[in-house]
């Protein structure tokens, strides 16, 4: 926790105006209250995101909190004017953005003898000794030539002069397409100590393109060396390529279309590993993006990895990036300079009009976290190990483990990783998801999301606007518990209007003339509920250890209300259609079957939600503690004949024990107490237990509907085509149902086959080039389909 000055907020982080541009509301928020101001901390102190792990890198987190860290402040990075110049006067103010951007720092790169070095390096020998295209007499002009594709690759560099020119352009395109760009500046003096040392390598999620242009201009403006930024994107404008590769962009090589292609060529990973060598050994600060969805990126962490263990670079200093929109810009730029002008000129007309907030975390040793492997708690199995015996078998003790993704780091985009199979494969999984989570852990959560969340978990039907604000000051309360950061301040009325605003083409608005507090409800659309949906998914990452306790407390409760209506019907002889109403009963649940349903929640959770340090085990215990602590269970005080405490009045109580076990204590031998526990209000469940259950229901029912649709799959088909098929299937569903259109996104659709592909559902089958998917045999049977169904949708709150 960081200490926040005297007067309460920072100048930089107030909401900015109102656009006028902006399709204005008809209606204006008035609440018969005192306007409440929105402080985003609690008492005197900021949440310090960003910290180190203290399991992973104990190391790096001592030597962070042996230094003297600076108030937390934020500084908007649009916001350019002649107080950061050396100079005043009237001019000075006209040309203030020029001036500040011939000040700042560049570290100029030079390529050298770079490609001699990469072309002579074992990795990409043995590459071409393997394609037997190597001659006898060593011949460097012929393997030269023969690297020809990967020269303009090899060869980025950063000009100092360009540098400054697209850094100036830059600021002026940003400020045309977001109003503010806020920057956290508490980690900044441990980035420039950890300059000096070695070597960065920033981490972020993917989200937009954009997040390729704002960490590189936000380390430009703050005198940071500019890293290298690893884009994943094809350029056919060879002007547009010279350009982006003489500011440190390594594109795609031009003979591949996406990533996928180019990681399947033999040259590409061995060049590729040789680059980010001569690149570290240089002192160069590195740009990896991750995709949280699919792990595409995590390939450059795990060859960063393997140079660390085998030695050929020394450490580098991980930095983990979190970024947050108001609103995410859609910049999908294909190939070509004209779909790079029509992205400009989209940015340019539809601009977001919202605030982004970059923080970057402290840095941290990745040779330390290697060295010590901490990074990994429980044993990597199969899912379809963990979870198919309960599921089809009904067993009702959980194997322990956690699931392997090797999906993650498939074998074909790292051929030539020595470290890409077994126990190092697993470690590198680890690291990817460990890297996914502190980024997004990092991310602040905007005031566009909160109202997201809300509309779609708690008022799906619609809120008035009283009733909503109010809602928000509650959520921020629970977010700021949980110490996570809030990227937005001012008023309560304020924060809404303004969410409201940058949401309004996605929502749909209400009221009556002799009413002045209008009613807000999500458009009933596709767009516009995956929209909202993006949105609200921070909110779900910082609520995760409670939504898993709560839908681990909705399947319990569905399987007490279902007997309880099936011994009404037996009782009763009532036909299930006359059993009306809610069935009043005192439920009692037991932690140990509690502790289960999470934990086998916690196995279909997709990447980037639970860290990979801390056991399954541990997370599930947390979930059920979590709901404690929200109210909504109660602990159930079982009448004793004498107080727990009475210790002299138990039989066997100071019973010795003898055992060979040096680490063996008498206090293992005590019986566990069996603990029980109440809903807080038995006859109307708590409202926040509802909310947090529908924060996994668009997950859970992507995996419901994707099982139902498994026998319209005529298998074998290739992964991209049964990806599509469920995600048309999702959609049909949705469609006819009318509802619940946040089930049926690509990414749901992608998470929901990868899920079945690991339950041993869906089977692979290599053929040529392509993965061809095909129904197990197993699930060819419908009880076993039906079997399957039912344990994914007792989690589903419906």
């Amino acid at each position: 926790m960081v200490p926040v000055t005297s007067d309460g907020l920072n100048k930089e982080m107030v909401l900015p105006p109102i656009q006028q541009n902006r399709p204005a509301m008809s209606w204006g928020v008035k609440i018969k209250k005192k306007l409440k101001v929105i402080a985003p901390f609690l008492g005197k102190f900021r949440p310090n995101v960003g910290q180190c792990c203290h399991q992973c890198t104990p190391n790096s987190l001592g030597k962070q909190l042996g230094q003297n860290s600076p108030s937390l402040g934020f500084q908007n990075l649009l916001s350019v004017n002649e107080r950061h110049t050396r100079y005043r006067g009237w001019l000075v103010q006209r040309v203030c953005c020029a001036l500040f951007v011939n000040g700042c720092t560049v570290y100029p790169s030079h390529v050298g003898d770079r490609l001699d070095r990469v072309c002579q390096s074992n990795r990409v020998q043995g590459a071409l000794t393997a394609e037997h295209k190597a001659p006898e007499g060593g011949d460097s002009q012929g393997q030269l030539n023969r690297l020809s594709t990967y020269h303009p690759l090899i060869n980025t560099c950063i000009s100092p002069g360009l540098l400054r020119f697209v850094g100036w352009a830059l600021l002026k395109l940003l400020g045309s397409v977001f109003s503010s760009v806020q920057v956290n500046l508490n980690q900044l003096a441990a980035l420039h100590r950890a300059s000096e040392q070695g070597s960065l390598v920033y981490v972020y999620v993917h989200q937009s393109i954009m997040d390729c242009v704002l960490i590189p201009l936000v380390l430009f403006c703050h005198n940071l060396r500019v890293p290298y930024t690893l884009c994943p994107l094809q350029m056919n404008s060879s002007w547009l390529r010279s350009v982006l590769q003489k500011v440190g962009v390594v594109l795609l090589p031009p003979c591949a279309l996406t990533e996928q292609d180019a990681e399947m060529g033999s040259l590409y990973s061995p060049v590729m590993t040789s680059l980010l060598r001569e690149l570290l050994h240089e002192g160069q600060a590195i740009t990896v993006g991750v995709s949280q969805e699919s792990g595409q990126g995590g390939q450059w962490l795990a060859r960063i990895r393997q140079l660390i263990k085998e030695g050929s670079v020394p450490d580098v200093s991980l930095v983990p990036v979190g970024i947050s929109y108001d609103c995410v810009p859609k910049s999908n730029i294909q190939v070509g300079l004209r779909s790079f002008l029509q992205c400009l000129w989209s940015l340019l007309w539809k601009r977001s009009g919202g605030s982004v907030r970059i923080h970057l975390a402290q840095p941290f040793s990745l040779k330390e976290m290697c060295e010590t492997a901490r990074y990994r708690v429980d044993g990597w199995r199969p899912l379809q190990d963990l979870l198919l015996p309960t599921i089809l078998n009904n067993r009702t003790d959980t194997i322990s483990g956690q699931r392997m993704m090797s999906w993650l780091l498939p074998s074909p985009y790292t051929p030539d990783l020595s470290l890409s199979t077994g126990p190092e494969k697993n470690l590198s999984m680890a690291l990817i998801l460990h890297l996914i989570y502190s980024a997004t852990s990092c991310m602040a959560v905007m005031p566009t999301s909160l109202v997201s969340s809300l509309l779609l978990h708690k008022h799906c039907k619609g809120v008035r606007a009283s009733v909503l604000c109010r809602d928000v000051a509650w959520l921020i309360e629970e977010v700021l518990f949980r110490n996570k950061d809030l990227g937005f301040g001012g008023s309560l009325v304020e924060v809404v209007y303004y969410s409201l605003s940058l949401l309004a083409p996605h929502l749909t608005f209400s009221a009556l003339p002799s009413r002045k507090d209008p009613f807000i409800a999500p458009h009933p659309s596709l767009a516009a509920t995956l929209i909202l949906s993006r949105h609200a998914q921070i909110v779900t990452h910082t609520f995760i250890i409670e939504a898993v306790g709560a839908c681990a407390v909705s399947a319990m409760l569905r399987d007490v209300a279902g007997n309880a209506v099936g011994s009404m019907r037996r009782n009763d002889g009532l036909d299930g259609e006359e059993v009306k109403g809610d069935v009043e009963f005192n439920v009692v649940l037991c932690q140990a079957e509690l502790t289960e349903r999470a934990l086998q929640l916690c196995h279909l959770l997709p990447p980037g939600f639970m860290p990979p340090c801390q056991s399954s085990q541990s997370f599930a215990l947390d979930a059920v503690d979590s709901l404690v602590r929200c109210g909504i269970l109660i602990m159930e005080e079982v009448s004793r004949d004498f107080p727990i405490c009475d210790y002299w009045k138990k039989q066997n109580t100071l019973s010795w024990t003898t055992s060979d076990d040096p680490y063996h204590s008498d206090s293992d031998c005590e019986e566990q107490e069996l603990r029980s526990y109440k809903l807080s209000h038995p006859s109307q469940c708590p409202e926040m237990l509802f909310f947090l259950c529908r924060m996994l229901a668009g997950h859970l029912r992507a995996l419901c509907w994707a099982t139902e649709g498994l026998d319209l799959l005529h298998t074998p088909l290739p992964e991209a085509e049964c990806v599509a098929q469920i995600h048309s299937h999702l959609c049909d569903t949705a469609n006819k149902n009318k509802q619940h259109y946040e089930s049926c996104s690509e990414e749901a659709a992608r998470t929901a086959v990868r899920t079945l592909i690991d339950l041993g559902v869906l089977v692979e089958e290599q053929r040529r080039v392509d993965v061809f998917l095909a129904v197990s045999p197993l699930f060819h049977l419908e009880d076993n389909r039906q079997k399957l169904y039912r344990f994914i949708s007792q989690y589903l709150y419906n």
